[in-house]
């Protein structure tokens, strides 16, 4: 975590590569009126539309619009130009995008008042995403802790439909749970929460309930599988193949416990994360894949501009303890 003296040099720093390059002015009395205009900049690169960040910095579209011009004016660029009904940055916006981005951060750490953390005063509502499972497996154990330190704090879980992780840039989102990709933002904070497997679930009586379950009897089943935004073969599909094998899918869902509520009342066979959904599958009989597919580890992620919030910090002390106690530790 960076000290404030560090996050003061990185501003100064970075306040003097933008004076250099004519985007703000410091020599003069408007340089605290061109700082925040870096703010109203940030906003319009991340939104692409004058109405949108109107609505995020609570100002007018008229007095957005006025805004954009004097941008336009200092830096000596379109920055945002029409295309269609729409707004594209130019090639110099999409330079700038990030810069400005990090620049907008280091102020607010700096001007942010470090103050002691008073729990049983604390008043905030966090919100967490997270996949099916984690709510009905952690949730009681992160809700007994606040309560407990907090009471004046309010949890907010929402389902993640993907791996965007633009709504933890944006700050709609506190805290998101997930397998960390090659996809995930690199400028996200990950900290590793706990292993687990997937294995294949079906109904009490199910007919693979009564035999020692090959590669062969998984593939032969009908399945209902879990896939967010397109159908493209996953590595459970990859293992089978390798032993000239194929699975046939014949309802796909959106979450672990739709599928799960599917093959509960049918001949389907569901593959889920163990760990994950454990409160999920009571009733049902689990058993190991019969083909080798990696363990995955799921992380806790969060944006490096809540790093120093102190509240922030003990939320996330809150889910870590919470998966340990409720999964064990062996389990995080």
């Amino acid at each position: 975590m960076r000290s404030a003296a560090s996050r003061t040099r990185n501003l100064t720093t970075a306040i003097r590569a933008y004076e250099a390059a004519g985007l703000i002015n410091t020599a003069n009395v408007h340089g605290v009126a061109d700082l925040n205009l870096l703010v109203a900049l940030d906003v319009l690169l991340a939104e692409g539309s004058v109405a949108r960040a109107a609505r995020r910095l609570r100002l007018s579209p008229s007095a957005m619009s006025r805004t954009l011009a004097r941008l336009r004016e200092t830096t000596g660029d379109p920055l945002l130009v029409r295309a269609g009904r729409n707004l594209v940055p130019t090639p110099r916006a999409i330079e700038l995008r990030a810069r400005v981005s990090q620049l907008v951060q280091d102020g607010e750490a700096v001007l942010r008042p470090q103050e002691n953390l008073d729990l049983k005063r604390l008043v905030r509502t966090f919100t967490l995403r997270t996949s099916d499972g984690f709510v009905e497996n952690v949730g009681p154990a992160i809700l007994a802790r606040v309560r407990g330190e907090a009471p004046g704090v309010r949890l907010r879980f929402v389902q993640k439909a993907d791996k965007d992780g633009a709504q933890l840039r944006d700050g709609v989102v506190d805290i998101e749970t997930g397998v960390v990709e090659a996809t995930t933002a690199p400028d996200l904070r990950v900290q590793a929460l706990f292993r687990d497997r997937l294995v294949g679930v079906v109904r009490a009586g199910h007919p693979l309930c009564k035999m020692k379950i090959a590669a062969s009897h998984y593939a032969a089943g009908e399945h209902v599988t879990v896939a967010r935004k397109s159908l493209e073969r996953g590595p459970i599909d990859e293992a089978l193949e390798l032993l000239g094998l194929a699975r046939q899918t014949v309802i796909i869902v959106g979450g672990f416990s739709s599928a799960l509520a599917l093959a509960r009342f049918s001949d389907l066979i569901a593959t889920v994360p163990e760990r994950h959904t454990g409160s999920l599958r009571a009733g049902m009989h689990s058993f190991p894949l019969p083909i080798a597919v990696p363990e995955m580890t799921v992380s806790l992620l969060w944006h490096p501009r809540l790093d120093a919030d102190p509240a922030h910090g003990w939320l996330r002390r809150c889910v870590v303890d919470a998966c340990v106690t409720s999964l064990g530790p062996a389990g995080c």
